[in-house]
């Protein structure tokens, strides 16, 4: 076949295709122009999910004619004034993308700056561009993109409906909106719900009134705070606590010198970050601003610039995990805000005969502040006398059962254990769940979800200093495996030794267990070997998890074999030791699935509840 030049249309057209999969990335190359020109507000409104019409207005400092001109030609740009290609500090700025939108769709620009007396007007049209006429407008630019791959109409063959492309616009725009919370945005158009986010002021609180307006308002009281800076590296912004998460990874936001990407290298480290407090098929809300030397990034590994390579991605990774599991340990036993309005929204009539309220206290008589709970209430426990424990530090001893259920739960005297956090405990309900009461409110703890998480960071404290504290069994325990799953076992069982569980082999498909760790001692054997060659298991599948990874994860299974189980009837002491060491155990405030440990419930809430504000 014989070799020939391309018509220079069809070439633009092939490379407008690699900026311009779609109208939202056509609004990302024509939003960023405007972010670089320096606008204070853009107002952006679609029509056809952005097929008919793409409309963007900035208060920038626009063009001049000769500028305008030069901007829709092939590679010309104000990007790198000095050539240099490693040290990109703009997103974009005029030129790049115009003459590729212009190529495949009619492209008309009005600009002028605020030295000129008169703004300029230029129109593209399937790649031909028309003269720079003399026109009337304000400061700032304007682009209109209409009639969007009428030049290619194979590619409007690739585009879904246009309710999912004006969503696609809608998700660019937010991301916008959370790498530049100064700037005002407005999105509006056909088969979306409008918006408007105000400019906030240049602070770590105006970030976080932006990023509660676009995440939703239950962040603020749900996030926590990351600030840290290394080796020329800062990461700054606000992380979701463990307990406050989502189904997937939409609203994770990463913001490199100012350009939102979606970076697996980046989403890895946030899944690193959390794995310990979170289960792998929910997702933490975040936002993290990366800001370090251009040189060390390349932003040109990607046609549309979603995707950054960083020149030491280790030391990235590792500073990110870092940041965020600092702030996450900092929170302690914090656990979401979201889980009170649900247990509240649980409890609020939804219907019914008219009058009647859902929670039936027909049964409970009020006398002299005293309830007397023999029929409403008989899941409470026995009441509680002002006997405290030792603690938890061995958590096996003096869990005995109670005979059964008390028809007298009067609240007795807690000698100002309110004003703890978790405040003191009032009762034990179905014997799983410890009643609290704070200064203002309640707090329901999971006694058993609470209890494995504060096993599995003793387990983890031990390993971490002199090595995990061992019992000997007085009679061995034989465990039957599959065969595969006994070999496996067998094949670590020094690295298990390590953490405190002694055993050896004991024929096909048999282990024998001679020494558990002491913090699991009375647990369950047989279902403690068998998570262990579970956890085992995923370590060959997985393949790739450092060590600490898995033993810890080896660790978080043995730890719910120690764990003070759901129905276990605690004393009074007890309930209230376990309180005390949540308060002072970090993530506390979810198990070691992810799950919180706990909801608060304020007594606002509560008396608006019964009616009382």
């Amino acid at each position: 076949m014989i070799v020939r030049r391309l018509d220079p249309i069809l070439v633009d057209r092939i490379a407008a295709g690699e900026v311009v999969e779609r109208p939202a990335s056509a609004v990302k190359e024509l939003v960023e122009n405007a972010v670089d020109a320096g606008a204070r507000s853009i107002e952006v409104a679609i029509e056809a999910g952005g097929r008919k019409l793409i409309r963007i207005v900035d208060d920038g400092h626009g063009m001049s004619p000769d500028d305008l001109a030069l901007a829709v030609e092939r590679h010309a740009t104000s990007k790198i004034p000095d050539g240099d290609l490693f040290a990109i500090s703009t997103l974009g700025f005029r030129g790049e993308a115009l003459p590729s939108i212009g190529a495949v769709a009619r492209l008309s620009i009005t600009t002028r700056t605020p030295a000129a007396d008169m703004a300029a007007n230029l129109v593209v049209e399937a790649g031909l561009k028309g003269p720079v006429r003399p026109v009337s407008a304000p400061v700032g630019t304007r682009i209109e993109v209409t009639d969007l791959f009428a030049a290619t109409p194979a590619r409007l063959k690739f585009l879904k409906s246009d309710r999912s492309e004006a969503q696609a616009v809608a998700e660019i725009v937010k991301r916008l909106a959370i790498a530049h919370p100064t700037i005002r945005f407005t999105l509006a158009g056909e088969h979306l719900t409008p918006f408007t986010y105000a400019p906030e002021e240049p602070s770590e609180h105006g970030f976080l009134r932006r990023l509660s307006r676009v995440l939703g308002p239950d962040f603020a009281d749900n996030a926590m705070e990351i600030g840290i800076a290394r080796e020329g590296v800062r990461v700054s912004g606000f992380a979701g606590l463990p307990t406050y998460h989502r189904g997937t990874s939409t609203h994770i936001h990463f913001v490199v010198n100012g350009r939102p990407v979606r970076d697996k290298l980046l989403l890895g480290a946030v899944r690193g970050a959390y794995a310990d407090v979170m289960t792998s098929d929910r997702h933490p809300l975040l936002a993290l601003m990366i800001d370090l030397n251009p040189r060390d990034v390349d932003v040109n590994v990607h046609p549309a610039k979603t995707e950054v390579r960083f020149r030491d991605p280790a030391f990235i990774r590792g500073f990110v995990v870092g940041a965020l599991r600092e702030a996450i340990t900092r929170s302690g036993f914090r656990s979401a805000t979201t889980g009170g309005m649900r247990t509240l929204d649980s409890l609020r009539p939804h219907g019914g005969i008219p009058g009647h309220h859902p929670l039936n206290l027909a049964a409970s008589h009020h006398r002299g502040g005293a309830i007397r709970s023999s029929a409403g209430f008989g899941g409470l426990q026995a009441p509680l006398a002002p006997d405290y424990g030792q603690g938890l530090s061995e958590p096996q001893r003096g869990f005995s059962d109670f005979s059964g259920p008390s028809a007298d739960s009067r609240i007795v005297p807690s000698h100002g254990m309110e004003s703890s956090p978790l405040g003191a405990a009032r009762a034990q309900v179905h014997g799983t769940y410890i009643l609290a009461q704070t200064q203002d409110g309640i707090v329901i703890v999971d006694q058993h979800a609470a209890h494995e998480r504060l096993v599995y960071e003793r387990l983890k404290r031990e390993r971490a200093s002199a090595g995990i504290a061992r019992q000997l069994l007085l009679i061995p325990d034989v465990v039957d495996l599959d065969p595969v799953d006994a070999d496996r076992v067998c094949a670590e069982s020094e690295t298990l030794a390590a953490l405190g569980l002694v055993i050896e082999p004991f024929g096909p498909g048999a282990i024998l267990v001679r020494e558990v760790p002491a913090a699991l001692a009375g647990g369950r054997i047989k279902a403690l070997v068998q998570d262990v060659a579970d956890a085992l298991a995923e370590w060959g599948e997985g393949g790739q998890s450092p060590v600490e990874t898995r033993l810890d994860a080896v660790l978080s299974r043995m730890s719910c074999h120690g764990s003070v189980r759901a129905g276990r009837q605690l004393k009074p002491d007890e309930m209230n030791a376990l309180l005390r060491e949540m308060e002072v155990t970090p993530l506390s405030g979810q198990c070691n699935h992810g799950r919180p440990t706990y909801v608060e419930l304020k007594l606002a809430d509560i008396e608006r509840l019964f009616g009382r504000r």
